[in-house]
């Protein structure tokens, strides 16, 4: 396993470097990735930043999007480009699944493999980790990268510090969860002293919906919310004919989940989305109701103690019930 001086000495001379992060990459997934992308190109090196699907549609102001590439949009370009690359930063995931078609180019890839990442159970692809699980976002291991193991804190420009203030801003939900420590607002500090405009950035985050998308999350509380008194719990489930009505995209669920956490009392809340290709679950939690271990045992996935995902290929009614049925194995701390 490579070393970080090891690696900063490498990263001393120009390279052709990958950065890659998860599918439907959220604002900690793009913010960290542009952080990164703009230290790398700063310092000389040749940086193609790919990324394995669209994203949503209030991140397209972010600072150097302009240089952001689609994976499917020109696969044998990028494989080229993945192929060719001395290192490759894959960030915001442990997992070579989370990339979904990238997976087996990335793991074929001669390059050196470098995860910065804060989700739990890392796969082990890499030769490079600066992993930690109890960070909050990728964005804030970015700067701890920069400022730390690379030793170069002096050189965080506006355009960075507007990335990675988004990443920790959007995964930390505007520094309400848990994960918001001390040493989160000292970054954040230091960012805004950088240049990142804290009030611009929240105005482009949570004040750009759609009329449609509005209008979709007014349906879902009106139409698909369900509290189950007993075990504190609440669930939204979204239909293939939901998202066909509203001309849902990329985004649009975003945050929905959080609506039917909001409501008093309620400890644990899910959304459930039916995707075609296969149904999406979403927890999020409060206190120690373990998300993470609800989607590992139950529905092929993981994440946070409070917040994580999973999926299946069961119908939307089946997941929903299983669900459910899930309920009374918590039902204690759930109902403390």
């Amino acid at each position: 396993m490579l070393k970080s001086e090891e690696l900063k000495e490498l990263l001393a001379k120009p390279k052709r470097i990958v950065i890659t992060t998860h599918y439907k990459p959220d604002g900690d997934a793009l913010g960290s990735s542009l952080g990164l992308y703009f230290w790398l190109v700063a310092k000389g090196h040749h940086v193609n930043l790919i990324v394995p699907s669209d994203f949503p549609a209030f991140l397209d102001w972010l600072p150097g999007l302009e240089n952001v590439q689609i994976y499917t949009q020109n696969m044998d370009l990028h494989n080229q480009q993945i192929d060719a690359a001395e290192f490759i930063f894959c960030l915001d995931f442990n997992g070579l699944a989370r990339i979904h078609d990238m997976a087996e180019p990335i793991r074929q890839a001669k390059g050196i493999k470098c995860m910065i990442d804060h989700h739990l159970d890392p796969e082990g692809f890499e030769d490079y980790a600066f992993w930690d699980p109890s960070a909050a976002a990728t964005a804030q291991l970015i700067y701890r990268f920069l400022t730390y193991e690379m030793q170069d804190s002096e050189h965080i420009s506006a355009d960075m510090a507007t990335c990675l203030y988004t990443g920790i801003m959007t995964d930390t939900g505007s520094f309400r969860f848990r994960s918001t420590t001390a040493e989160i607002h000292r970054i954040i500090a230091t960012l805004i002293d950088c240049g990142a405009r804290n009030w611009a950035i929240h105005e482009e985050i949570y004040n750009s919906s759609s009329e449609g998308r509005l209008k979709f999350l007014g349906f879902c509380l009106l139409n698909r919310l369900e509290v189950i008194h007993e075990y504190n719990t609440a669930i939204i489930h979204v239909t293939k004919a939901d998202l066909t009505q509203f001309e849902v995209i990329t985004g649009d669920t975003e945050g929905l989940v959080n609506y039917a956490l909001s409501i008093k009392g309620i400890r644990l809340a899910a959304l459930i989305i039916d995707r075609n290709e296969q149904i999406k679950l979403s927890l999020r939690s409060i206190g120690e109701v373990p998300c993470n271990e609800i989607c590992k045992l139950y529905f092929n996935g993981g994440g946070h103690l409070n917040a994580s995902g999973g999926n299946s290929k069961e119908s939307l009614e089946a997941v929903v019930a299983k669900f459910r049925s899930v309920l009374p194995n918590y039902k204690e701390i759930l109902t403390k």
